[in-house]
């Protein structure tokens, strides 16, 4: 049984990323974690850094047509990372 003034633990560390600022680098590490589930482990194996800086997701791919590719599909890539953070994380893609 909850007692009113019980927290779910979700809600607990919620709470604490945002008092200790942590929340926007705790959704980029997010994001970066999930990189080979969302894009696959064919781009996912062929990237080869990958990194965010103020909102923009920096890659390096050794395939130059995986990255064309990746180019003309880069703001449905945007958006898909985004959903799964549960927020606006990134804003841009740059090709290294």
């Amino acid at each position: 049984m909850r007692k009113p003034n019980d927290v779910t633990l979700k809600d607990a560390i919620g709470k604490m990323l945002d008092v200790y600022r942590l929340r926007r680098k705790f959704d980029e590490t997010s994001i970066l974690s999930v990189w080979p589930e969302i894009m696959g482990t064919a781009i996912a194996n062929r990237t080869k850094q990958i990194y965010i800086h103020d909102k923009r997701l920096f890659l390096r791919i050794e395939s130059s047509v995986i990255k064309n590719e990746l180019i003309m599909v880069r703001q449905g890539i945007i958006q898909k990372l985004n959903e799964h953070a549960g927020s606006e994380v990134i804003t841009e893609m740059v090709f290294l």
